[in-house]
């Protein structure tokens, strides 16, 4: 049996959930999110407790068993409470800033790139070298934040460039200049 799958889902208060024909609409503070699973699956909701169960042993279903669970359990959480990462840009002249709602970042390029932020996200700038991304999708927060850290990835010599917060780079030698004889 699934372990994740078969742990019940609590629904917070001042959430909702509608489930129609596999579709679930979860709604709650932080905005609605909507999804169709697939159809073997059974999603119950009784006395606030959601649950998944599956109609058979078989591989297909025991992997979408988990899976299923976990993207309804990601939605009431992203609807109650919001997922955020935090952006850290790390280099000499490196910078970020807020121009209206979107986000402009100087990495060393010859020009300033642009970035708008997918729909249900939020960009802000803490400092001049921190960017959060926000939101109630865990996918497109998640997206969201991979697309900044692409436009300059961290440097493995010099450790310069985008990184998540607390990501840990791992520096390589430089090329060694030995005497010759």
């Amino acid at each position: 049996m699934s372990r994740v799958g078969q742990m019940p889902i609590t629904i917070p208060q001042g959430v909702s959930v509608k489930i129609k024909d596999n579709e679930v609409t979860v709604s709650g503070p932080k905005g609605e999110l909507r999804r169709q699973f697939h159809h073997d699956m059974s999603i119950t909701l009784s006395n606030d407790v959601m649950s998944v169960t599956r109609p058979s042993d078989n591989r297909k279903h025991r992997s979408l068993h988990g899976l299923t669970r976990t993207l309804l359990d990601n939605m009431v959480q992203g609807v109650s409470t919001g997922f955020e990462k935090t952006l850290e840009i790390v280099g000499v002249g490196y910078r970020a800033q807020k121009e209206g709602d979107k986000l402009v970042i100087n990495v060393g390029y010859s020009h300033p790139v642009e970035v708008s932020p997918l729909p249900g996200v939020i960009l802000e700038v803490e400092g001049a070298n921190r960017i959060k991304v926000s939101g109630s999708n865990r996918e497109t927060v998640g997206e969201m934040a991979a697309e900044i850290r692409a436009i300059r990835p961290p440097d493995t010599y010099k450790g310069k460039g985008i990184r998540y917060l607390g990501e840990r780079v791992h520096l390589k030698a430089g090329k060694a200049i030995g005497k010759k004889q």
